[in-house]
């Protein structure tokens, strides 16, 4: 699989594996975190093929205090052996303390969610990007629709004249 990637990531060393690009769509994202992913095995050279699929990806904390992402399947290597991890398990985050305490309360006082936004490759070191974000309602959806529909006609009058 070819992943392309634009100049500014050439010059920042990232390389993004995949995109979700259902979570903007879905959720109104206030801010964005980039997290660490404890990988095991086999998992980082899945990865590096772009055997993931982040659509229905979340990640919350546990009672222990860690960052746990969930429905995050990285599809078993082709060329592994029979120690080959499953594929949907859950995976442990890398973040500061500190981080994860503001995120856990945020998202308990005022019904924040945390999708998964992208995961990609940083120098060599795999990383996935989470946003702190509020569900949108049908209403939202469609207004933000419609503005979408104004600013074009704007554009266009813009254009004309």
């Amino acid at each position: 699989m070819i992943v392309r990637y634009s100049i500014m990531e050439k010059k920042k060393n990232i390389k993004i594996i995949a995109k979700n690009h259902k979570a903007r769509h879905r959720f109104a994202i206030i801010d964005t975190f980039e997290a660490g992913i404890e990988l095991k095995g086999t998992e980082v050279k899945s990865i590096r093929n772009g055997k993931v699929q982040i659509s229905d990806a979340y990640a919350s904390v546990n009672e222990r205090g860690e960052l746990i992402v969930f429905n995050l399947h990285i599809a078993p290597y082709e060329h592994g052996t029979v120690w080959n991890h499953n594929p949907d398990r859950p995976r442990r985050l890398l973040m500061h303390k500190r981080e994860i305490l503001r995120l856990k309360t945020r998202i308990e006082q005022q019904g924040y969610t945390l999708p998964v936004l992208q995961v990609y490759f940083k120098k060599q070191f795999a990383k996935i990007a989470i946003g702190l974000g509020k569900g949108k309602k049908m209403t939202d959806r469609r207004q933000e629709i419609a503005q979408r529909i104004a600013d074009r006609q704007m554009a266009r009058a813009r254009k004309r004249y």
